[in-house]
C-alpha cells in the first residue's frame, strides 16, 4: 500500500529556496540534446507555463535524472531499488488558482510511454490552495503500488469508470482515483469529479484548485527505466 506524505508537495515547493547542487546516486541525462535537463534531487525549471521538478522525495530512492523538450514533453530515467515506499514523483505542474464554482471547465490531455516492469502509477496530483485536500487521478499503474484509504465503490464520469478511495495521511485528506483499466493515452474531463467530490460527497466545500500536477510516482525501477511524457495539455476556464 502506498503510504502519501505532505513532505512530496512541500518539498517540491521549496525546491527553488535550495542549492541544487547536490545529486542522489548516479544517473545519466538522455543521450539526445534537451533544452533542459537535471539529475538534481530538487531540480525544477518552469517551460511554457508548466514547472517541472525531478523530485525525489521518498526514503532509500537511488538516482532519477529528468530532461525536457518542453513542460509538455518530458521524462526521466530512474533507477530506484526494489523496496516499498514510494520513492519520487517527477512531474509538471500547472497552477489553476480558481475556486471550484468559478470554473467553467477543466480538461487534460495525455499520452505517455511507460515501461513493463517496475512499481509505480502515471497519475494526476490535484491540490487545493490550502493542501488540505488532495485528488490523485490514476491512469495506469503496475507492480505493487496501491492507494491510501477504503474503497468508496465505482464512479462513471464520461469515457473513465474509476474506483474510488478515500483517506487520510495525517497531514491532508486524500481522495485517489483508480482507472478500471491501464490507459497510456487520453482525455479527463477533471472539473465533474471535483463536482462530484463536492457536491455529491459532501467531502470539501467550494475550495480553490491550486496545484495540478501529472507524473509518475515511482516505487521501483531496478535497473533503471524510461518514463515518458509524449505530450499533455491541461485547459481550464
Amino acid at each position: 500500500m502506498a503510504t502519501r506524505t505532505l513532505g512530496r508537495v512541500a518539498k517540491a515547493l521549496i525546491a527553488p529556496a535550495l542549492a541544487l547542487g547536490a545529486t542522489v546516486g548516479l544517473a545519466s541525462a538522455p543521450a539526445s540534446a534537451a533544452v533542459w535537463s537535471s539529475c538534481d534531487q530538487w531540480g525544477n525549471t518552469t517551460l511554457n507555463g508548466y514547472t517541472l521538478y525531478n523530485n525525489i522525495w521518498g526514503s532509500g530512492a537511488g538516482s532519477q535524472c529528468i530532461w525536457a523538450n518542453s513542460g509538455t514533453n518530458w521524462g526521466v530515467n530512474a533507477n530506484h531499488p526494489n523496496t516499498g515506499g514510494i520513492k519520487s514523483y517527477p512531474n509538471a505542474k500547472k497552477v489553476i488558482n480558481k475556486t471550484i464554482t468559478s470554473l467553467g471547465s477543466l480538461t487534460s490531455s495525455y499520452n505517455v510511454t511507460v515501461p513493463s516492469s517496475g512499481a509505480y502509477n502515471t497519475s494526476y496530483d490535484i491540490w487545493d490552495t490550502g493542501y488540505a485536500n488532495e485528488i490523485m487521478l490514476w491512469v495506469n499503474k503496475t507492480g505493487s503500488v496501491g492507494p491510501l484509504g477504503t474503497s468508496q465503490g465505482t464512479l462513471t464520469l464520461g469515457s473513465n469508470t474509476w474506483t474510488v478511495y478515500k483517506g487520510n495521511n495525517g497531514s491532508n485528506n486524500v481522495y485517489s482515483f483508480v482507472r478500471s483499466s491501464n490507459s497510456t493515452s487520453g482525455t479527463i474531463d477533471i472539473l465533474p469529479i471535483l463536482k462530484w467530490i463536492k457536491d455529491t460527497k459532501g467531502w470539501f466545500g467550494n475550495v480553490t484548485i491550486g496545484d495540478l500536477q501529472f507524473g509518475f510516482e515511482i516505487t521501483s525501477s531496478s535497473g533503471g527505466l524510461d518514463f515518458t511524457v509524449n505530450s499533455e495539455s491541461v485547459t481550464s476556464s
